[in-house]
């Protein structure tokens, strides 16, 4: 990696930990204290969560029907879902153990808490664990490809890619081929060293 392109990555990191900062100040601001990976709060705020709290009736009276004509197609997802959080995992156990690659640990990635707010109804509460499995599911596949892609292909694309996965700025330029051919045992070898991106 060229040393301009490092200086660049640093700088993202170093603005994705002012980030981290910025929402452990909004925590704060809401009171949430955590313990190990439980949020907690205080019993007046709690209390006072429990009285936003929108019944049944009123919820689906203010939702809206298309929003009730449209939530089986959404929540028919769960299903591959489900199939892609299994497959990806027998995968990685398989092959990631075959190749000395770290495994990718899934709680990491699949994050499902927002169901203990108590301002959320049942229905609203079912929501976001949907929400939680399913974009924690696609994150965990994601750096499960990240790593097999980083072992096995690790060249950049000759088109601008949006949003690439943190591994992708140490792979090999689109058409340097010496470099493929010379750095390509490098490039595993730290995909196996390490678990970070």
């Amino acid at each position: 990696m060229n040393e301009q392109i490092k200086e660049i990555v640093e700088r993202i990191r170093a603005l994705e930990d002012r980030l981290e900062e910025e929402f452990q100040k909004s925590r704060d601001r809401y009171q949430v204290r955590l313990r190990g990976k439980i949020a907690e709060f205080a019993e007046e705020i709690v209390a006072r969560h429990k009285a936003l709290r929108i019944n049944w009736p009123q919820y689906f009276r203010t939702a809206g029907l298309l929003n009730v004509l449209v939530a089986p197609v959404i929540y028919s997802l769960i299903l591959p879902i489900v199939v892609l959080d299994f497959w990806v995992t027998l995968y990685q156990q398989v092959c990631f153990r075959a190749y000395g690659i770290p495994l990718v640990k899934r709680s990491t990635f699949i994050v499902m808490d927002r169901h203990h707010l108590a301002y959320l109804n049942f229905i609203e509460k079912m929501n976001c664990l949907y929400c939680g499995y399913g974009n924690g599911v696609f994150a965990y596949a994601r750096e499960i490809a990240s790593r097999t892609e980083q072992f096995w292909c690790p060249i950049k694309h000759a088109i601008r890619v949006r949003d690439p996965h943190d591994r992708y700025v140490k792979f090999l330029e689109y058409g340097d081929g010496e470099g493929y051919r010379s750095c390509l045992d490098d490039l595993r070898q730290d995909v196996q060293r390490s678990d970070e991106p």
